[in-house]
């Protein structure tokens, strides 16, 4: 076998606000401390996708980093790109948009889109120190 990791990195930025509505405001701000402004805030995202297989015989690609690209483009930035989370999207009006959460939502709409004989893997840096993976190998 003859596995390779191919990435694409790619760039966005959204505002959230971190909030659970079962607490008082008491625990929510103890809990997510600035992020739990009510006026939102915003991010900077970078978002790594890794796609891991074995390259075609006759192209010698994982994926086409192009089509790739696309892909992200279509389903993820333009789904999230300078959108606040919380009040224009769908996937986030129940779900608390953690940039855990943030992650495996991506990673479920690129899952879609992705051959299935490819692994993936979702990068997401909240900021230049602060980021997760999903899913964690």
């Amino acid at each position: 076998m003859n596995k390779v990791a191919v990435y694409r990195k790619e760039h966005f930025n959204a505002a959230h606000r971190l909030h659970n509505p079962a607490w008082d405001e008491t625990k929510n701000d103890s809990v997510f401390g600035k992020c739990n402004n009510p006026n939102f805030h915003g991010h900077n995202y970078d978002l790594v996708v890794k796609v891991v297989g074995e390259p075609d015989v006759q192209t010698g690609y994982v994926i086409d980093l192009k089509m790739l690209s696309d892909i992200i483009g279509e389903n993820v930035l333009e789904r999230f790109d300078h959108k606040n989370l919380n009040l224009d999207t769908i996937e986030f009006k129940e779900l608390n948009p953690t940039a855990e959460n943030i992650a495996i939502v991506i990673y479920n709409i690129l899952r879609e889109k992705i051959d299935k004989k490819l692994d993936l893997q979702i990068r997401l840096y909240e900021t230049e120190r602060n980021f997760v993976d999903y899913p964690s190998r």
